[in-house]
């Protein structure tokens, strides 16, 4: 979805399946507004050059606007910019929310809690996540793997699978 492919649906086609680590991004929008009932705007940061950083933005950006909070976004285009982009945000938001990289420098210039992409992310500048179990989504590959192998599945019709479980970590 990130690289504009059309009609997406979950299924790729051709020799391409696999499965992906996206945490639901609607369910990190309601850990925002669960862990920070009170806030009212949500910035959220992240490099302007990620197409998958650019998708997740639009997506937790909808889902917190139809709960109801102002989303400013700050992107940045390389480290120089990240610890004057994440000030930015720190002085006009409540809370901020980062699919970024540059986690230390992030870290040092927020003034506010953030909620991050990820698990890495989150342990270095973050107070919290959702987790993806990266055993369990190989395992689930390996499983996929397998089918194709045995004959028993056609990669071609085979949908994209997500880790269904992730965990909220602190």
């Amino acid at each position: 979805v990130a690289l504009g492919i059309d009609n997406f649906s979950g299924t790729v086609g051709g020799n391409i399946s696999g499965t992906s680590d996206l945490a639901p991004l609607d369910q990190q929008a309601a850990m925002i507004q669960e862990l920070f009932p009170d806030a009212k705007n949500v910035g959220i940061i992240y490099c302007s050059g990620e197409p998958n950083s650019v998708y997740q933005v639009e997506v937790v950006k909808a889902a917190l606007e139809k709960a109801g909070c102002t989303v400013n976004t700050y992107t940045f285009s390389d480290t120089n910019d990240v610890v004057s982009v994440t000030g930015t945000a720190s002085d006009a938001n409540d809370v901020l929310n980062t699919a970024a990289s540059c986690a230390e420098a992030i870290k040092s210039a927020a003034k506010k809690p953030i909620i991050a992409g990820e698990e890495g992310i989150c342990k270095a500048c973050g107070v919290a996540t959702l987790s993806i179990d990266y055993y369990e989504l190989g395992r689930t590959t390996g499983e996929m793997a397998v089918k194709i192998l045995k004959g028993e599945a056609d990669i071609s019709t085979m949908a994209i699978e997500y880790y269904p479980n992730p965990v909220k970590k602190y």
